[in-house]
């Protein structure tokens, strides 16, 4: 398993897509996908960026009945995509239909993480508007306990959280953690944000990094910079 920056690709159009991606002459960044992105443009954009060379995380969150997920998600599973992800709170049933719907005939299958807290959510927003009355971390290691019973292969979580999953869950237990911002970036609405350097001493295997990539002056630079704080020595 290699640790990599995925580029969170949140924006509205293919063509302000490809516009990003023709900044990258040499490299073929590891990209997200996410919602924005996927409901303007549909599944063609995940072929097309595959067909470039690119690993994708197709970041949709599906979160309903097991049985809608098993279908959903055999759908996306002919995208070949190397990443996608359910929502951990959607219990153990349904990240089991999920596994089983993603995995395709021959037994090949991309990575399934689950979601166990965004990183938006802090811990008196999840008590207060989500009633749960855990506490935050209590809350994202039961979730990710749930996900590797269900067969999953990680969480994404916070980076803070990173190496106590991996004490609760094992070593090759994947984490993908988003909330990562330069030491002298914005950190929008994130709220839980560590460096790339911090995220990998906190133990992220992935880091998703968005807007310090996608809307700096230089995104090869930016990107570059993030893969050399993130990997230390391997950069």
């Amino acid at each position: 398993m290699s640790k990599d920056v995925i580029i969170a690709c949140d924006f509205n159009s293919k063509a302000d897509l490809m516009a990003f991606l023709e900044n990258f002459k040499e490299e073929r960044p590891f990209l997200k996908i996410g919602m924005e992105l996927f409901y303007a443009e549909g599944p063609a954009i995940v072929k097309e960026i595959k067909a470039r060379g690119h690993k994708i995380f197709l970041d949709l969150k599906l979160h309903d009945i097991p049985n809608t997920v098993k279908k959903a998600i055999s759908v996306l599973s002919d995208l070949d995509v190397d990443l996608c992800n359910v929502h951990a709170s959607g219990t153990i049933a349904m990240m089991e239909a999920a596994l089983e719907g993603f995995t395709k005939k021959d037994g090949s299958r991309g990575l399934l993480i689950a979601v166990t807290q965004l990183t938006s959510t802090s811990e008196e927003r999840m008590q207060n508007d989500l009633l749960i009355d855990r506490s935050l971390e209590e809350t994202v290691m039961h979730y990710a306990k749930n996900t590797k019973t269900a067969g999953l292969d990680g969480v994404v979580c916070s980076p803070w959280e990173a190496n106590r999953v991996k004490a609760v869950c094992g070593d090759e237990f994947l984490t993908i953690t988003p909330g990562v911002r330069f030491a002298d970036g914005d950190a929008g609405d994130q709220v839980r944000i560590a460096t790339p350097q911090k995220a990998r001493e906190l133990g992220s295997d992935y880091i998703v990094v968005g807007r310090p990539i996608t809307q700096a002056a230089d995104p090869v630079s930016a990107y570059r910079r993030c893969l050399k704080e993130f990997l230390g020595g391997e950069a």
